[in-house]
């Protein structure tokens, strides 16, 4: 879907010019979308607890392994590799930062402490100012609960 409104709005480009840059950024999109996003996704949870017959702490403990691996590994690459600034790549918002908010939404559903996490908190934070992400959040959708 991100890849589709790359090319069907081009004049709001969610990826950089730059063809390493680009690279970098799809790289961290779909570290969070495969490997962390997948793992928390209601069927996911539904299956720990109907077939795998976990309790609810059993499965909290699950969910927060997977989230603090992969939350580890994109902490280390956002903080060192230079090229973040109030975004995960620069300061405009890409695909990774599309895919970054709801995770960190997730985890903060789940109890998830960020603190050891603090580029990803901060980068969440700002983009959680901005207007697109802001009308987006699931609290202001029209069947929010």
């Amino acid at each position: 879907m991100l890849e589709y409104l790359e090319e069907k709005y081009p004049a709001v480009p969610l990826l950089p010019e730059v063809a390493s840059d680009r690279a970098w950024v799809r790289s961290l999109a779909l570290q969070i979308s495969c490997e962390i996003h997948p793992l928390n996704n209601l069927r996911v949870l539904q299956y720990l607890e109907r077939e795998l017959q976990l309790t609810s702490k059993q499965k909290q403990a699950w969910i927060a392994h997977w989230i603090a691996l992969g939350f580890a590994a994109l902490e280390t690459e956002l903080s060192t590799e230079g090229r973040s600034g109030t975004c995960c790549f620069g300061d405009t918002p890409t695909i990774v930062d599309c895919c970054l908010v709801p995770q960190v939404f997730n985890a903060r559903r789940f109890g998830i402490p960020m603190d050891a996490y603090p580029t990803v908190a901060r980068i969440a934070q700002h983009l959680q100012s901005l207007e697109a992400f802001r009308v987006a959040a699931p609290g202001v959708q029209p069947d929010a609960e």
